[in-house]
């Protein structure tokens, strides 16, 4: 096993419309396969480790997702983010690269990670939402929407909405934040007039856009 000596957090974002998630699988495109595709090519070496701060599903896309990089030679920041952007697919971008201790912890050391799920209420909208507002094709009763959001906070038992659970998981889980928000942050001229996103906050998530705060 290779001793490394110098690691790196990097923020990206991507569009996981045509990924299967971050995780590599066999025989699938994932956006993790990407990054380390991208990573030796800038590299020139596969001598380097890359591991994320979680799992996301099939088609799901980060605003702010991270993962960390394990090597055995110092990198410039700048110029690493710089030459992956260069090379990384149009549908992923490197937002910020920072040197961390051999102490920090990936998965341990994030606080809060926040899903917004992003919907449309009314017609049929415009195909060109498809990577990222899910369409219902009818009125949607939002208001009562917004109430039962809210039912999600607290502590609960998770374990019958689990997929291939493991021995040792948790299924009690506390929701930190759960409600229904109107959306301002995905906008054009072909979305669909009323849109919104079911936006849940907590430590941590069962299989089930990341954004993440790290201590």
């Amino acid at each position: 096993m290779a001793r490394w000596t110098h690691f790196y957090l990097i923020r990206i974002e991507f569009l996981g419309f045509r990924y299967h998630g971050w995780q590599k699988q066999q025989g699938l495109k994932s956006v993790h396969g990407m990054i380390d595709k991208t990573m030796s090519f800038v590299l020139k070496h596969n001598n380097f480790r890359t591991l994320g701060c979680g799992r996301t599903d099939a088609k799901v896309s980060a605003h702010d997702y991270a993962f960390e990089l394990f090597t055995q030679e110092e990198l410039i920041p700048e110029q690493l983010l710089h030459r992956l952007n260069k090379n990384l697919p149009a549908d992923i971008r490197a937002k910020q690269v920072v040197p961390v201790s051999a102490d920090f912890n990936i998965i341990q050391s994030a606080k809060r990670k926040q899903y917004r799920y992003f919907f449309s209420s009314g017609d049929k909208s415009h195909p060109f939402n498809a990577p990222l507002i899910s369409d219902f094709g009818k009125e949607l009763n939002v208001e009562l929407m917004k109430e039962a959001a809210t039912l999600f906070q607290g502590r609960h038992n998770f374990k019958r909405y689990v997929s291939k659970p493991s021995a040792d998981t948790v299924f009690t889980r506390e929701i930190l934040h759960a409600s229904i928000e109107v959306n301002t942050e995905l906008y054009g001229s072909f979305t669909p007039d009323e849109s919104y996103y079911f936006k849940v906050i907590s430590r941590g998530f069962m299989r089930l856009l990341y954004q993440i705060e790290f201590e």
